[in-house]
């Protein structure tokens, strides 16, 4: 397999990586073969895959508007992935010229494209970070040197708790990051659920079952689970919902049936 040039040296580019399926489904370039059969054998039990991840998106835009509305400017996006059209610091910066975004993510490629991306911007830093060891995203220089933490914040995990098992204590990572976090911090967030998905269980658990093969196992939580994410917060209007119902820019009955898979929601911490 031909190593393309924008693949860090080190990484090995026969095993799938979520995060370049994620880009794959939201028709972005940057991954591999290996990448595109497990996405498209994901999408044998679930054709609209791409329509969740396209909702994701348009949720975080508009969490990022509604942030930056409420005065926020500073932004810490954890899992952040790999960059495609429409980044936080670009819908950030929209509406706050002076936006400051720390991405973080673990994934060897996504950190490498976004450094690449983000060159000379000095208002944005791209960490190399676990969510589930969260001193190590706290105590970094890229987040002390870039955010100031005594400020409000507004913090992401779009699309990113799902991918820590109980065992790894997704509750105890989310809680030592709300503890650094000013008042009128945000905290914003997605995950999947089997609830809202318009498919069978079967075909639901078919899909799941393909992220567990590549050992990037999928854990899906029910509303109240997902609920006790935001605990320390404050939910907005209109709390915990699917995606599309969050303060929608249009009308969200108009939205593909594979939008409402799973929450979102935004919290402030009072």
């Amino acid at each position: 397999m031909e190593r393309p040039a924008w693949a860090p040296h080190g990484i090995d580019i026969s095993v799938p990586s979520v995060s370049r399926m994620y880009d794959y489904y939201l028709g972005g370039s940057h991954n591999f073969e290996v990448d595109r059969e497990a996405a498209r054998k994901a999408m044998q039990f679930m054709p609209g895959l791409p329509k969740i991840m396209q909702a994701n998106r348009a949720f975080m835009r508009r969490a990022v508007n509604y942030a930056a509305g409420r005065g926020i400017t500073q932004f810490l996006d954890v899992g952040s992935g790999i960059p495609t059209f429409g980044n936080v610091h670009e819908v950030a910066r929209r509406a706050v010229p002076d936006a400051r975004v720390v991405y973080v993510d673990h994934d060897p490629v996504a950190v490498a494209h976004s450094r690449s991306l983000l060159e000379g911007d000095d208002r944005s830093a791209v960490l190399a970070a676990d969510l589930r060891k969260p001193n190590q995203i706290l105590d970094s220089a890229e987040v002390r040197d870039l955010l100031d933490l005594d400020r409000p914040v507004a913090l992401l995990l779009v699309a990113v708790l799902h991918f820590l098992q109980d065992g790894d204590d997704p509750y105890a990572a989310v809680a030592a990051l709300r503890d650094e976090l000013a008042p009128g911090s945000l905290l914003i967030l997605t995950h999947a659920s089997y609830e809202g998905v318009p498919v069978t269980p079967e075909a639901a658990g078919g899909a799941v079952g393909v992220y567990r093969d590549i050992r990037q196992p999928l854990a899906m939580r029910g509303r109240e689970e997902i609920s006790a994410f935001f605990e320390g917060f404050e939910m907005t209007e209109p709390g915990l919902v699917p995606m599309p119902h969050w303060r929608p820019d249009g009308p969200a009955d108009q939205e593909d049936p594979y939008a409402f898979s799973g929450y979102a929601g935004v919290g402030h911490k009072a």
